[in-house]
């Protein structure tokens, strides 16, 4: 189900639902604040920041608009991307969300994942996205190559483990 369908079926579920759904579809899908995505979908902000508090229920001409912007977004993001999976605080030091590689403008979508299972969903979501190429941990990409239909690589923390390995060692005195 893409993000557009989540927020229509939480609009029938209930207020609470929808309010918790389009917040979350607004930081983590679309990776946007309110204000810009009230600036996108031509909505005052205080209008969408009174949808998202509950303090007003959207009528259907704005509930169109948000789930039409919703759309827009997400089908020029849908170009080639390579989705990477990991955990949060590694994602959160991708700075970059596209990046020209090889002479090709590649989109880099993040997929937060804190488990093997939901590694597993979100490489399985990630190529029905429409991802090209997956970037996750050794631990879960042979599981991954598996089952999926596009090129699985390995992300290997040389730097990062290093200064892990330092830390224990420094814990441990």
């Amino acid at each position: 189900m893409n993000v557009a369908d989540k927020v229509i079926k939480s609009a029938f579920e209930s207020d609470e639902v929808f309010q918790k759904t389009l917040s979350a579809v607004i930081k983590e899908d679309l990776n946007l604040t309110a204000v810009d995505f009230a600036k996108k979908a031509n909505i005052p902000p205080s209008t969408l920041y009174k949808i998202l508090s509950g303090n007003r229920d959207p009528n259907i001409k704005t509930l169109r608009q948000i789930v039409k912007t919703i759309r827009d977004i997400k089908e020029t993001d849908s170009g080639d991307f390579i989705a990477v999976i990991a955990a949060r605080s590694v994602l959160d030091n991708i700075v970059e969300t596209k990046k020209k590689i090889a002479g090709r403008l590649v989109t880099i979508r993040e997929y937060s994942a804190t488990s093997m299972e939901e590694a597993i969903i979100a490489a399985v979501n990630a190529e029905r996205d429409g991802a090209k190429a997956l970037v996750c941990a050794p631990i879960v990409s042979p599981t991954v190559e598996k089952i999926l239909n596009i090129p699985v690589t390995t992300m290997i923390p040389k730097n990062s483990l290093v200064v892990a390995i330092e830390l224990a060692l420094k814990k441990m005195q």
